[in-house]
């Protein structure tokens, strides 16, 4: 760690029981690190994402210079490729088109430099945040959030975070702290990536600087099928993707892929895949058929049988009775799912 970090770190943690003055850090930062030019070269990139210009790091995709070691996954070929949501051909990143954040829930706007970061899981929810879940390196877990307007975080909270006293959207760049419910400490930042784009990122731990460094692998110009290695190409009429998530924290081990549906008059349909390297085999022999393959009812749910190690269910019953049987097999008529689940390369 080079002097200039040291002091860096140091005004952070002078600051960690409340708000963090980036502004103030990056002035004291500057004033004694003018002394190594060298060294000041290193750091720039550190100051920088301190100061509130994340965005400009993002979108650009400006390596963070100085940051020690290599994430474990590039340290040595893995036995099977990171998860990573297949690009969306032609679709312009967030940075380009604002407006496009959100509006379509199985398109994510940004992405995650995989040198950088490995992806746990993302996101495109009902208040049109899109949202992506990555470990920067040693097992820390941070959430990015995008939106097209600022008060599409008024009352969102941040998943999987209880605190008392949950701190108000700056869009400046500060960090502040947040002690949650267990004692257990937290950082968040607000800040604007770049004109109409408003992002909120968030992570568990005791260091605050290492939030600034994850946030560096977010990328604000690129588009990905949110999806994964499921793609809903057919609807019931009327009725609309309103939800798409994945989760590949334990892939290779499991995943999963789900969507909501919405029909008229409050209508819900729920679609799931659950892949799990450890399932054997699949039931082969279905009470229908849906489309020539073989499917199975069982209550309200239909499932669509013959996928290796998976299973695509849609339940359609709750929690009205707006969607049927024939809408649910609509829905599987138009699943396109990967040859291999277990190939991420393969996902498109």
């Amino acid at each position: 760690m080079t002097d200039l970090d040291q002091r860096i770190a140091s005004v952070l943690r002078e600051r960690a029981e409340g708000e963090i003055d980036t502004h103030r850090l990056l002035h004291r930062s500057r004033a004694r690190g003018r002394r190594r030019q060298l060294r000041r070269r290193v750091a720039t990139g550190t100051a920088l994402a301190l100061v509130g210009v994340l965005g400009f790091v993002g979108v650009t995709g400006t390596d963070f210079v100085g940051l020690p070691g290599r994430p474990p996954w590039t340290a040595a070929t893995p036995a099977a490729a990171a998860p990573v949501p297949p690009r969306a051909d032609g679709v312009p990143g967030a940075a380009q088109r604002p407006d496009l954040v959100g509006a379509d829930p199985q398109l994510l706007h940004l992405g995650v430099d995989p040198a950088k970061g490995r992806y746990l899981g993302w996101e495109v929810n009902e208040t049109q945040v899109e949202s992506v879940r990555f470990d920067a390196g040693g097992g820390q877990a941070v959430t990015v959030e995008v939106a097209r307007s600022a008060t599409a975080f008024d009352g969102l909270g941040i998943s999987g975070w209880l605190a008392d006293s949950p701190p108000e959207p700056t869009f400046d760049g500060s960090i502040q702290r947040v002690v949650l419910s267990n004692g257990s400490p937290g950082y968040v930042t607000w800040w604007q990536p770049a004109t109409g784009l408003y992002a909120r990122a968030s992570m568990r731990g005791e260091d605050p600087f290492a939030l600034t460094r994850a946030i560096t692998a977010v990328r604000w110009d690129e588009a990905r099928r949110c999806g994964g290695p499921v793609r809903l190409t057919h609807l019931p009429e009327g009725a609309s993707v309103r939800r798409c998530a994945v989760d590949v924290a334990t892939f290779p081990g499991a995943m999963t892929a789900s969507f909501t549906i919405a029909g008229p008059r409050s209508a819900a349909m729920y679609v799931e895949l659950r892949y799990g390297a450890q399932i054997a085999g699949g039931r082969t022999d279905g009470n229908l058929t849906i489309n020539g393959r073989p499917a199975h009812r069982y209550g309200d749910n239909l499932e669509l049988l013959g996928i290796s190690k998976a299973h695509l269910i849609v339940n359609f019953g709750w929690p009205g009775q707006g969607f049927t049987e024939a809408d649910a097999a609509t829905v599987l008529v138009g699943a396109r799912v990967a040859q291999d689940v277990s190939r991420p390369d393969t996902w498109g």
